[in-house]
């Protein structure tokens, strides 16, 4: 009797067994499929993660992990028809290469070429072929003779963002007609290569400017030694004047509006799109030629006729003051006691300068203002991207808005300058500092809690803190930050190595 019981028994207890599996591995399913792909919320000290998802109108940080692999552009010259190595973000999978992994290791399929488009970075696509080119610019396409299948692209770096995508112009790149001579005639030849990219996206802020265009161009185009012809799509002609001098240093020819241009181009090889390795930035190891921040600062230099290589404690000349340039905004992020500030810095040993830069500054002008500054301080915001025009071994004081934004500001100018060979100093706001303390009750969430505010996104994000909030330093902390940019600067002006 006993052992019927059991024997009964048995299936029961393996059955309840496989329901309990069934369950846990069905939550562990889920669990998978909800971090994956469904929003949750800011975990604590790291609000930014999902936020930067949001931030179409700034940036968005990308750690080393989410990069792609080096590109060896120098070592692409001279093997053409070998698959160039990219990220996971492809538009088409590449051919496979196999790694040398040892004596006796062999490449397989050398043979295949790498697809005609391709992801160089999540924010970067670039296409690239040679042989019989037409460019028809008025309708955005591109004739490539044994072209094999039709492709589209966005030469702007800024993939990852589709409300700055949104407005950059498409180029399609088609294989010549069946028919040879139903192919656009020629109307103008060019012996060097063409390099098409767009200045639409954010362009206009100068943050953009650099970080999406200016700095993608040098890193793609150094190689050509001003060998190529820029045909720039979107064109805005004050924006193109602005820049002029550093297209000048990049090409021998004048840029070419090819959105409102009637000619076809005819190119023996094109590029379309820049690279990209990081924000206002170069990677030199994944650079052609292993070029660097620093190469960029001093075509900017050249480009510009900026006469100070390296500042100086003892200001322009070795024996007189250093230079501080405060940079000074009319709307958000104002400084509400600038003459109080210029009287302090002055009493500290410091020639006081205060400039207001924005989007109709002369470049030229402006940049030699830097230039003769020995440190720079101001509101976060794109005016310090100026600092590309600061001397080796000056210091840069970048005010960080009261908000929890200390995240924001390191990868915008933080991280950059090291590279830039300029010393960074943070001034965090407190709230007593801040004008956010006259429009909000003490108890307001803004005041109080500014991560929940950063729960809600982006934009509610950027109206409370930056849009709305404008500082009056703390005399006695300026001072002190004062004496420390004074500490930090080089005792007298060493030229680096051009």
């Amino acid at each position: 009797m006993k052992a019927s019981m059991r024997s009964r028994q048995e299936p029961r207890r393996v059955s309840n067994g496989v329901i309990i599996a069934a369950m846990l591995l069905s939550l562990c399913v889920l669990s998978i499929v909800k971090a994956r792909y469904c929003s949750t919320p800011f975990g604590p000290g790291k609000p930014e993660d999902q936020l930067q998802e949001q931030m179409n109108s700034s940036i968005r940080m990308e750690t080393d992990d989410e990069r792609v692999p080096a590109v060896n552009t120098a070592q692409e010259e001279e093997e053409e028809d070998v698959e160039e190595e990219s990220g996971p973000a492809t538009k088409e999978t590449a051919p496979a290469v196999t790694a040398n992994t040892g004596s006796g290791a062999v490449k397989k399929d050398k043979k295949k070429k790498k697809p005609t488009c391709f992801m160089t970075s999540k924010r970067s696509e670039r296409c690239e072929a040679t042989g019989d080119i037409r460019v028809v610019g008025n309708t955005s396409t591109i004739y490539i003779s044994g072209l094999d299948r039709e492709w589209t692209t966005k030469p702007y770096a800024r993939y990852h963002d589709p409300v700055a995508m949104s407005h950059v112009r498409e180029f399609t790149l088609k294989p010549f007609p069946s028919a040879a001579a139903a192919a656009p005639a020629c109307t103008k030849n060019h012996s060097v290569p063409g390099f098409v990219f767009s200045n639409r996206g954010f362009s206009g802020n100068l943050y953009h400017d650099y970080t999406d265009v200016l700095f993608p161009l040098f890193l793609s185009t150094r190689r050509f030694k001003g060998d190529v012809q820029f045909l720039l799509s979107d064109l805005k002609p004050w924006w193109v004047a602005k820049f002029r001098p550093l297209f000048r240093q990049l090409s021998k020819y004048d840029v070419v509006d090819v959105n409102n241009d009637l000619e076809t181009h005819c190119f023996p090889r094109i590029v379309v799109g820049s690279d990209f390795h990081k924000d206002m930035g170069i990677i030199p190891a994944k650079a052609a030629g292993h070029v660097s921040t620093a190469d960029f600062k001093r075509v900017l230099r050249n480009a510009f006729g900026l006469e100070r290589a390296a500042a100086s404690r003892g200001g322009a000349t070795g024996d007189g003051k250093p230079r501080l340039l405060i940079i000074s905004r009319k709307n958000s992020r104002r400084f509400l006691n600038e003459r109080e500030m210029a009287a302090a810095a002055a009493e500290e040993g410091f020639e006081v300068r205060i400039a207001e830069p924005d989007q109709h500054t002369d470049m030229a002008t402006f940049a030699r203002l830097v230039n003769s500054a020995d440190a720079m301080i101001g509101v976060h915001g794109a005016g310090l991207t100026n600092m590309v025009f600061l001397p080796a071994g000056a210091v840069l004081v970048q005010v960080v808005p009261f908000g929890g934004l200390e995240w924001l500001t390191r990868v915008t100018f933080k991280e950059p300058a090291a590279d830039m060979e300029v010393r960074y100093m943070d001034y965090n706001v407190q709230l007593e500092e801040s004008s956010l303390l006259d429009q909000y009750p003490r108890g307001h969430q803004v005041l109080v809690d500014p991560y929940a505010v950063h729960k809600q996104g982006w934009d509610a994000l950027k109206t409370a803190y930056l849009d709305k909030q404008n500082v009056r330093l703390d005399l006695d902390r300026f001072r002190a930050t004062l004496r420390e940019v004074l500490a930090a600067l080089p005792p007298t002006s060493t030229t680096p190595a051009t």
